[in-house]
């Protein structure tokens, strides 16, 4: 199943935050390295995962059992998802804050799918990125989720 929900639901959410007024030009260029973010993890081009993260960014992933605060740690955590193809994430819902021109936090409920010995998967979590705008374009400093607690 060839399956890119986040593309869309941000294409939606783009499209409803135009609606109820201009979102910033700060909003916006942050979201597209978030849609970037969920294209890459879809391919799983870790490659492309890394080059989004600033070298000083602070890292917890799902799966993490510390902080990780090194491109090479950020790069081990996603090759280790690499058995989970097809994979996917989607935002079900998020909230945006611009803290400043340089700065944008992005945080909601989500959802990664996967396929993982042959069975479908898909575990819904709780989701933060922090943007900041270094040089001419955008990083992910701060990441981190976690899994949605059961109710």
């Amino acid at each position: 199943m060839n399956w890119q929900p986040l593309p869309v639901v941000l294409a939606l959410a783009s499209s409803l935050a135009a609606c109820r007024g201009e979102s910033s030009g700060a909003e916006q260029e942050a979201m597209a390295v978030v849609k970037e973010w969920a294209t890459a993890f879809h391919e799983s081009d870790v490659d492309a995962i890394v080059a989004l993260y600033a070298p000083d960014a602070l890292f917890f992933g799902t799966g993490s059992k510390a902080l990780i605060s090194t491109p090479d740690g950020i790069r081990d955590y996603f090759q280790g998802l690499h058995r989970d193809k097809p994979r996917g994430a989607e935002l079900l819902s998020h909230s945006v804050k611009v803290i400043s021109d340089e700065v944008v936090l992005v945080t909601g409920l989500d959802r990664v799918t996967g396929v993982r010995d042959g069975k479908t998967y898909q575990a819904d979590g709780r989701v933060s990125f922090v943007l900041e705008k270094r040089g001419s374009g955008w990083k992910i400093v701060h990441f981190h989720r976690s899994v949605l607690p059961a109710s």
